[in-house]
C-alpha cells in the first residue's frame, strides 16, 4: 500500500473542509434539487491525488457536513453518491485528463449518479414518485453539466503545478 505523505493528507482534510463550506453554506438547495461547487473539491482530489483520495474527500466531506451542519435529515445514500463521484472522477481524471474525459466523467456523474441515484434517495427519504421527480430533475442535470465540464477544464489548467507537485510526493519542485 502506497503510504501517504503529511503534505497530502494536510491537503486531502482541506479539500474536506472546502467540500464541507460549499456544500452546506454556499449552495442553493431545496427539497429536491441543489446547485453548488461540491465537485471541485472532489475533482481537485481526483485529478491532484486519484481515486481512493477523491473517493475519501466527497464521502467524509459529506458525511462531516450532514454531521456538523445539519440540513434536513442525514441519509447515506447521499453520501454514497459523493463517494462514487469522487471514485467517478478519479478513475477518469486522475493522470489520463482531456476534455472528453471531463465530459464523460460529467455525464455520468450528472446523468448517472446525479439524476437517477439522487432522485430515488429523495424519492424514498421524501416518499415522492420516482419518474415526476426524475423528469424535474433533468434541466438541473443539464444546466449543471455545462458549468462542470467549464469548470473542471478551467480547473484543470490551473491545477498543473499543483499536480507536479502532487505526483513529486509533497516534496518542493525547482
Amino acid at each position: 500500500m502506497k503510504k501517504w505523505k503529511i503534505r497530502s493528507v494536510a491537503a486531502l482534510g482541506l479539500l474536506v473542509a472546502v467540500h464541507i463550506v460549499l456544500s452546506r453554506f454556499l449552495s442553493l438547495n431545496a427539497w429536491n434539487l441543489k446547485i453548488g461547487f461540491t465537485f471541485v473539491p472532489v475533482f481537485a482530489a481526483a485529478y491532484l491525488f486519484g481515486p481512493l483520495p477523491a473517493t475519501l474527500v466527497g464521502g467524509l466531506g459529506d458525511l462531516l457536513g450532514a454531521v456538523l451542519f445539519p440540513i434536513g435529515p442525514y441519509f447515506p445514500g447521499f453520501t454514497l453518491n459523493c463517494a462514487l463521484t469522487g471514485l467517478l472522477f478519479g478513475l477518469l481524471l486522475h493522470r489520463r485528463q482531456s476534455v472528453s474525459r471531463v465530459m464523460a466523467a460529467t455525464i455520468l456523474n450528472q446523468f448517472g449518479l446525479s439524476l437517477f441515484l439522487t432522485t430515488l434517495w429523495i424519492a424514498v427519504l421524501y416518499g415522492s414518485p420516482y419518474w415526476p421527480l426524475l423528469l424535474s430533475r433533468i434541466p438541473q442535470s443539464a444546466i449543471l453539466s455545462v458549468l462542470e465540464v467549464t469548470v473542471m477544464l478551467a480547473l484543470s489548467r490551473a491545477f498543473r503545478p499543483l499536480r507536479q507537485w502532487a505526483q513529486a510526493g509533497g516534496r518542493q519542485l525547482s
